[in-house]
């Protein structure tokens, strides 16, 4: 981790970087923004954690607990509501066995993250399974994908 935290230490300070450049930074290089990343940046830099916190809380990018290897978003905006994402993302959770108010599957597989508008409302409702757009989404089709990856990560185990 401290030869991660150097390089992106170092590329800041080349770049006349901000802590909003090093936190999506220390994003990439984790996946994630680790409490030890924001230490010892905080020391080196002589800025109160709180600030890397404040900024890191604030924006939605940012992710503060490790991250599941495939993402799964919900959209909870008021055409995904009513076009039934809550019904949806309860059955995603069940295929997940994701336990209530945990996001990530214990095997680290999956993470599954709501959020408040994807901005694609003519197509509600809306779930992006890998950075791929599932629109007009239904739970057999969802469920379908979901088991279509924990095969492909199955064989490559």
């Amino acid at each position: 981790m401290e030869k991660a935290l150097k390089k992106i230490l170092k590329e800041n300070r080349e770049n006349e970087g901000n802590l909003i450049s090093i936190l999506q930074d220390i994003e990439n290089a984790f996946g994630y923004i680790p409490e030890e990343a924001v230490n010892w940046f905080a020391s080196r830099l002589d800025i109160n954690p709180g600030r890397f916190y404040g900024i890191a809380t604030f924006y939605a990018q940012f992710h503060l607990k490790p991250r599941g290897k495939n993402i799964i978003t919900a959209c909870c905006g008021t055409a995904c509501h009513v076009k039934g994402s809550d019904r949806l993302i309860n059955g995603v959770k069940k295929e997940l066995d994701l336990p209530e108010g945990e996001e990530t599957t214990k095997d680290m597989q999956f993470t599954l993250e709501k959020v408040n508008c994807i901005g694609a409302c003519s197509i509600a409702p809306v779930f992006i399974i890998n950075k791929k757009v599932h629109g007009k989404a239904a739970a057999d089709k969802l469920i379908k994908e979901i088991r279509s990856i924990k095969g492909a990560n199955s064989e490559a185990n």
